[in-house]
């Protein structure tokens, strides 16, 4: 299996580190966040993984080039020009999975204990276009599932914004992981270009797909996307 790491964000809630340097190579406790979460996927026996990169793209390159990529096969997807979102991203590096049957692909600033071989395991049993990790946490921002844990919609809490996917007479909140699961199906029938969101691909693809939640509430889970995350990533990695 192969998998993506999301690396291309400008990283302004890590400003001023973002000032001189991309948040992939933020470091907690002795790792950039980037080798933490190649062991990560390497652990769970992913070791063909594409990168995208924007912000300070060279730095993350030649860190991946100096470190051999820590054991894995790294190849990268230059967004230098124009930075396309998690969506318009990973379709630019579609042709990375081609002739795969699933592939995961996370962002590179949240640190995690889940269970990757378990959830990817989840997502073949379900036979489901997508599989998406989802907590029960605070967030702004929150997906919506139905009793069956399949994708109805997405609310902004703090807007009130609401995009529906399919009708539910029930649905519950959850907050997205940042790590998904994907088919290669997951582009068929699908007609975004450019630069877009994953979620909106999601919403769209749950009217005739099956996209399913995958609940790891209680697991250890950290956004690293503020100065004072890293102090709690740290605390999390070291038990200090």
């Amino acid at each position: 299996m192969k998998a993506m790491l999301f690396a291309a964000g400008l990283g302004t809630r890590l400003k001023p580190f973002t000032d001189a340097a991309p948040k992939a190579l933020a470091v907690v406790g002795d790792k950039t966040l980037l080798e933490l979460n190649i062991r990560y996927l390497h652990k769970a026996g992913i070791d063909e993984i594409i990168v995208n990169v924007h912000h300070f793209a060279g730095m993350i390159e030649n860190f991946l080039d100096d470190n051999d990529g820590f054991g894995s096969n790294i190849t990268i997807s230059d967004e230098t020009e124009q930075v396309l979102e998690t969506g318009g991203g990973l379709k630019k590096a579609a042709y990375f999975f081609e002739g795969d049957q699933q592939f995961v692909v996370m962002n590179v600033d949240v640190l995690t204990n889940l269970d990757l071989p378990a959830m990817i395991n989840a997502h073949r049993a379900t036979a489901s276009v997508a599989t998406l990790a989802v907590m029960k946490r605070d967030s702004s921002r929150q997906l919506l599932f139905n009793n069956d844990m399949q994708l109805c919609g997405w609310r902004n809490k703090v807007t009130g914004e609401e995009k529906t996917a399919i009708a539910a007479s029930e649905t519950s909140e959850y907050a997205f992981s940042g790590i998904q699961i994907l088919s290669n199906k997951i582009w068929q029938n699908e007609d975004f270009e450019g630069k877009f969101s994953l979620i909106d691909l999601y919403l769209n693809a749950a009217k005739t797909n099956k996209i399913t939640g995958y609940n790891h509430t209680g697991d250890t889970f950290i956004d690293v996307g503020k100065p004072e995350s890293i102090e709690l990533a740290r605390k999390m990695l070291t038990g200090v």
